[in-house]
């Protein structure tokens, strides 16, 4: 039996993009146990809280606890498993022996928002992490364009494997609203309140889409947080901009299936889950046109090439004018789309990635 240890203590977060992707991936290997244990692959998860992942997929895997010391190179885990697979470039277990080695890159985002000594570790740890892979995956051609601009890749193999589509169209329960609900038609966003969302770009673009409201969430107790307070009051549009803090899968999908459109503006995504998952709604989607975005969007979502508020109300007007002359049709390419993101064929690839290293 062939062992793989998989780097996945991001898990534990899944209000983090990495705890979505580990979540979701992992989900997936367990959907393919019985495909795993025809291969003759064994996978251990390292988590903060094995006995979580335990009742949730049972035997399906091992398990390893995640203590903080293990980051320590003394402390490293000595265990030589047949392959090791970092599932983002920024965890912070390595093992400690040379062993064959997976690297998972989601983005280098780091290198235009860090700054002086945060920087500088950023980049030494990940040119460790280059240095010592076998293989690398990325999940977009962005991440991995993006990756050889800003540095030196190893002469490794090299895979682009798209996430899957985590969220699917749930019916919700009759009656049920969420706490926070606008009273007219209503654009949604969702992400953990940084400076790269973008997020107060929409809320300025609402003074010219009056008859329109705006729910935002996501993790917003953040410095930028405290920034789209300030600008919803001094733009007096309280009225008209909610701001829910984290919600559950299940307001989530609210939202998503009674929006009246998904605004992302993001200037920097590796890949972007959130389109995506609105998307499997049928719902139009906003979005920049940076980083990932077009790539995964494709030509089912309409853009903004910049954003002046203006101009930024005009292209959704637009948008929703062409989605809704015929919207059925908007509606099934959307869903379409959305459906060729699927978590069991990621699963797939990685594992025919797991089966060529390991020869």
């Amino acid at each position: 039996m062939k062992e793989i240890l998989l780097e996945s203590h991001n898990i534990s977060n899944r209000f983090f993009g990495f705890g979505q992707f580990n979540y979701h991936l992992i989900e997936a290997f367990s959907h393919q146990a019985k495909h795993l244990k025809q291969e003759n692959i064994s996978l251990t998860l390292l988590s903060k809280d094995p006995s979580e992942l335990a009742n949730t997929f049972s035997k399906d895997f091992k398990y390893k606890k995640y203590r903080s010391f293990q980051r320590k190179p003394l402390f490293r885990i000595k265990k030589k498993y047949d392959l090791w697979h970092s599932l983002n470039q920024n965890t912070k277990i390595e093992p400690y022996y040379n062993i064959p080695y997976l690297l998972t890159i989601h983005d280098v985002n780091f290198m235009e928002e860090a700054h002086g000594k945060d920087l500088e570790r950023h980049i030494r740890l990940f040119k460790g992490k280059l240095n010592r892979s076998n293989a690398i995956t990325y999940i977009s051609n962005y991440a991995k364009e993006m990756t050889h601009n800003y540095f030196e890749v190893p002469n490794v193999e090299e895979f682009i494997i798209y996430n899957g589509s985590p969220s699917k169209p749930e019916p919700i329960p009759e009656g049920y609203t969420p706490q926070v609900l606008p009273k007219q038609p209503f654009l949604f966003s969702v992400g953990e309140f940084l400076e790269k969302k973008n997020f107060h770009t929409l809320i300025e673009m609402l003074q010219f889409l009056p008859e329109v409201s705006l729910v935002l969430s996501g993790k917003s107790k953040t410095e930028y947080g405290k920034r789209i307070e300030k600008l919803i009051e001094e733009l007096n549009l309280n009225s008209r901009v909610f701001v829910t803090g984290k919600i559950s899968e299940l307001d989530k999908n609210y939202y998503y299936q009674h929006c009246l459109a998904f605004t992302f503006p993001s200037l920097r995504e590796g890949f972007g889950i959130p389109p995506i998952e609105a998307m499997t709604f049928g719902k139009p989607i906003f979005l920049s046109n940076k980083s990932s975005l077009p790539e995964v969007g494709g030509q089912h979502a309409f853009y903004w090439e910049h954003f002046d508020p203006e101009y930024m109300a005009n292209i959704v007007t637009e948008g929703l004018n062409k989605y809704q002359s015929d919207e059925a049709m908007f509606k099934q390419n959307l869903i379409d789309h959305a459906n060729s993101y699927d978590w069991n064929q990621t699963a797939l690839k990685y594992l025919e990635v797991y089966k060529h290293l390991l020869k």
